[in-house]
């Protein structure tokens, strides 16, 4: 019975994970990325839509993102989102493209980035821990029920530690390797 609480919340970690890795996308390293424009709101046709939603992002070298909206009479638009956007980058607007060149970051800002990769790796931990704690509660209360024995809550609990090591030892992985990124100039 406990074995389901395990299957039946390994989904919950994926989750964890995916997350973690989208959340680290948006992260700005020395390369450019079209997952840190993506995101913006635009206004436009009297609605707000992801720049995503509007044109098309291109990456033509490693430092520069080029937006082309599907339709050209939105450019404005496109570039009043990206300056308010405050991302550290100036749009530069050429015919019915927009350029953005990504400046060298510097060291300080490395290491402040750093911090947040840290600050989101330990919430995604945490989240880890919370799918733990419903699951422990589960097999617990399943014990509580006499659903299993002492000894399957014990075997239970050691495999759902094992899990939870696993995971965790998979956020710190993509974490460190994120960490490199960022301070590889």
């Amino acid at each position: 019975m406990a074995m389901n609480h395990l299957e039946a919340h390994k989904q919950d970690f994926e989750h964890v994970l995916e997350h973690f890795q989208k959340e680290l996308q948006s992260l700005r390293t020395g390369r450019a990325s079209p997952a840190l424009v993506e995101g913006i709101r635009v206004e436009t046709y009297g609605q707000m839509m992801d720049l995503k939603s509007v044109a098309s992002l291109t990456i033509p070298d490693a430092k520069t993102i080029q937006i082309e909206p599907w339709d050209k009479s939105i450019i404005k638009d496109i570039e009043k989102a990206l300056i308010d956007a405050s991302l550290g980058m100036q749009p530069n607007v050429a015919g019915t493209v927009i350029r953005m060149v990504m400046p060298p970051m510097t060291e300080e800002g490395r290491k402040n980035l750093v911090k947040v990769l840290h600050q989101k790796t330990e919430a995604a931990k945490i989240s880890i821990r919370n799918v733990r704690e419903k699951i422990k509660s589960a097999i617990t209360e399943d014990e509580k029920q006499k659903n299993i024995s002492e000894d399957e809550r014990k075997r239970n609990l050691e495999q759902l530690d094992k899990m939870v090591s696993e995971w965790n030892g998979k956020i710190t992985k993509i974490g460190e390797d994120k960490e490199q990124e960022i301070l590889t100039i």
